[in-house]
């Protein structure tokens, strides 16, 4: 997993889910939000955060400077993912497979943020369990996480391109 600071880099950010939140005091009751955020660069970088204020566009806000805290690089191959890949987090489970050209991202919608703001422009993929956005994205972004390239594998293996394709 490719860690990427924040600095240098033009991000996008999409807002995957806005909850109201209430607390109940003796002066009455308090609302609060929390967003949860994607950011990425549309070319392989995204990270997620979370933002809670009580105001919508502060609680975005927060979501996008954590969000930033958390990128990561993600191999995008012909608009694509290099191989099939699952991901899990707490009672979610996601399936990523490659897609052909033209297919684009048949994804759920926290799953699509993800992999919209990663870039992905082809992929099969399937969320199974839990719903929640918050595991749906964190088990998308542990998938992607996992994701290695062909350059990777033979670096990583100590030999060349042709080795890993021919056995």
């Amino acid at each position: 997993m490719n860690i990427v600071r924040a600095a240098d880099i033009e991000l996008k950010d999409k807002l995957v889910a806005l909850n109201r939140v209430t607390k109940v005091t003796k002066g009455g009751r308090t609302f609060s939000f929390s967003a949860i955020v994607v950011v990425g660069n549309e070319n392989g970088i995204v990270g997620h955060g979370l933002g809670k204020a009580k105001e919508v566009v502060d609680a975005i806000s927060k979501g996008v400077d954590d969000a930033k805290k958390s990128l990561i690089r993600v191999p995008v191959i012909n608009g694509t993912v290099p191989h099939e890949q699952k991901g899990k987090f707490s009672g979610s489970r996601v399936f990523l497979k490659p897609a052909s050209n033209g297919t684009g991202v048949i994804a759920g919608g926290a799953m699509r943020a993800v992999l919209e703001s990663a870039g992905v422009k082809d992929i099969l993929a399937k969320s199974q369990g839990s719903s929640n956005p918050h595991n749906v994205v964190k088990a998308t972004m542990d998938a992607l996480g996992k994701m290695r390239d062909a350059v990777s594998v033979a670096h990583d293996r100590g030999i060349s391109m042709e080795k890993v394709f021919n056995g």
